[in-house]
């Protein structure tokens, strides 16, 4: 691996770099809404907008134009968790090349079909980049092959840094940073690379997942390191190992790095949604993360960003946990765990005072509940929130009514599993009728439901989650004495909501009735 070259080189290799046979010039639009939030003009590298919905097909490509004909005749080989694989393939593809992918075996299927679509030869290998790496390695040997790697290549990083001539010709005013997400650093030594040696006042600023930051723990220590594990939401940049020529441009160019978390990065991808009606990968929203974070962290007004969307390959699935993740990672919603008195009229109570807690006006997120005790009541509770730490005043006006809060906005066990495990058997639900109601999705409707209810009839069991939708469905338990039978049945016809008596339901009997 040569390790001589200087940026003017780079600079060289990246306005000779042979990408356009496959890749487009993608845009550089502003994201309106994000910029007005933030103070900032924030504009978008659309690379989402590739052909393969990423922009590894810039290198891939660059690398195997340069290869010679008798290579290309032998054929070429990668691993990759998934874009890289797909550029690979593409620019095969276009070559008439024997294109091999070892790809782990954790890479989302929607990759590995776009893979095999394109008449490459997949491999599933290990659990990270780094197991395919080896396997491939292996191959390559075994079948002389041409190894294409994904980043640590001075070919694939020039492909990689057109992005960066691209903005700077498309925006030549005044630019303050580029964010730019890290998995084993191709995409920022391209980009540093040709800032530095055309405009180098811009920032350059790196971002990795927390969970997998292993350029930012080699700059830290001065030398590559290994990490044992890496986090697999974001795929696409989960990388154990840095190569050693980014690692050495990345050290040297790189202004500074930052790490975001789950959380914000589920956040970005609705940020992008709500700009651009795009939805891109977790890798792809490192960036928008990262540039929250920033603006927040130095409080800058006026200044103008660029951000790099580098992939849209996103199984379809993922985005219930997305949605579910972005409200609590924008702090737009605050999950609580609240205990208040086992008494007739508490649970109405703390229903009331929910809709008086000081700020803009919230909504009910989710509301979990299983009686348990005979004389206290532990219910999950989620709200909308307007501003980052706002929970701590929600839960401290709780407390100060008499109910014992715990806030749960930030605990992880909480927001992945808690929140969906709130209820069971229990002994205390006597003369009990389990009922699915569905509730139009606007402010009062569940006081109103309450406000109806005979003082005799506990809430045994209650399971509301704001789905976005213009009905909400909910999952009550009622204690009704079997002389009260023919005035619930009243009731309900009164309340005027749909519902399904779910008593005898099978599943109900399994696993919530004693």
């Amino acid at each position: 691996m040569p390790t001589s070259l200087t940026p003017a080189d780079y600079l060289k290799k990246i306005l000779t770099a042979r990408v356009y046979d496959v890749a487009v010039e993608s845009a550089l639009e502003p994201a309106k809404a994000l910029s007005a939030r933030l103070g900032n003009t924030v504009l978008l590298k659309r690379e989402d907008q590739q052909p393969v919905f990423s922009f590894k097909l810039r290198g891939a490509y660059n690398k195997m134009a340069h290869l010679s004909a008798e290579q290309l005749a032998h054929g070429v080989i990668c691993a990759s968790a998934g874009n890289h694989a797909q550029g690979v393939a593409l620019g095969a593809q276009k070559l008439g090349a024997r294109a091999v992918v070892v790809m782990p075996v954790t890479t989302p299927e929607l990759k590995v079909n776009a893979v095999r679509a394109l008449g490459a030869e997949v491999h599933l290998h290990g659990d990270s980049y780094s197991d395919a790496y080896a396997h491939a390695l292996e191959l390559q040997t075994s079948q002389g092959l041409t190894f294409v790697h994904p980043f640590d290549d001075p070919d694939v990083i020039a492909g990689q840094g057109t992005i960066a001539m691209e903005i700077l010709r498309q925006h030549q005013g005044r630019l303050d940073a580029v964010f730019v997400a890290i998995g084993g650093g191709g995409l920022i030594s391209g980009v540093a690379n040709y800032i530095k040696a055309v405009r180098p006042e811009i920032k350059v600023i790196g971002v990795q997942m927390n969970d997998s930051d292993a350029m930012i723990q080699s700059v830290v220590a001065k030398n590559r390191v290994t990490l044992a594990d890496v986090g697999l939401f974001s795929d696409g940049t989960a990388v154990k190992l840095v190569g050693e020529e980014t690692f050495r441009i990345a050290a040297d160019l790189v202004d500074e790095f930052m790490t975001v978390d789950t959380d914000a990065v589920c956040a970005g991808i609705k940020d992008v949604f709500i700009d651009t009606r795009s939805i891109v990968e977790p890798a792809g929203a490192l960036a928008v993360a990262a540039v929250k974070q920033y603006v927040e962290a130095n409080g800058t007004r006026g200044e103008t960003y660029a951000v790099i969307l580098c992939g849209a390959n996103m199984n379809f699935d993922r985005l219930r946990f997305v949605a579910e993740r972005a409200e609590v990672g924008e702090e737009r919603e605050a999950l609580f765990a609240v205990t208040i008195p086992e008494e007739r009229g508490s649970f109405r109570r703390f229903c009331e005072l929910v809709g008086e807690v000081p700020g803009a006006s919230r909504n009910v997120t989710e509301f979990n509940y299983r009686i348990s005790d005979a004389s206290q009541a532990h219910v999950f509770v989620g709200l909308t929130t307007s501003t980052r730490g706002e929970s701590k005043t929600i839960a401290d006006t709780f407390v100060a009514h008499g109910f014992g809060t715990i806030d749960l906005t930030h605990d992880e066990l909480a927001k992945e599993h808690i929140r969906h495990m709130v209820g069971g058997r229990t002994g205390l639900a006597h003369e009990e009728r389990l009922l699915r109601f569905v509730f139009p999705e606007r402010p009062g409707a569940l006081l109103k439901f309450l406000s109806m209810m005979r003082p005799n009839w506990n809430i045994s069991l209650f399971h509301y989650r704001n789905q976005g939708a213009d009905y909400g469905r909910i999952l009550v338990g009622l204690q009704v004495p079997a002389a009260d039978h023919g005035a619930f049945k009243e009731f309900l016809e009164t309340l005027g909501y749909p519902y399904v008596d779910e008593t005898a339901n099978p599943v109900y009997q399994l696993f919530l009735k004693a």
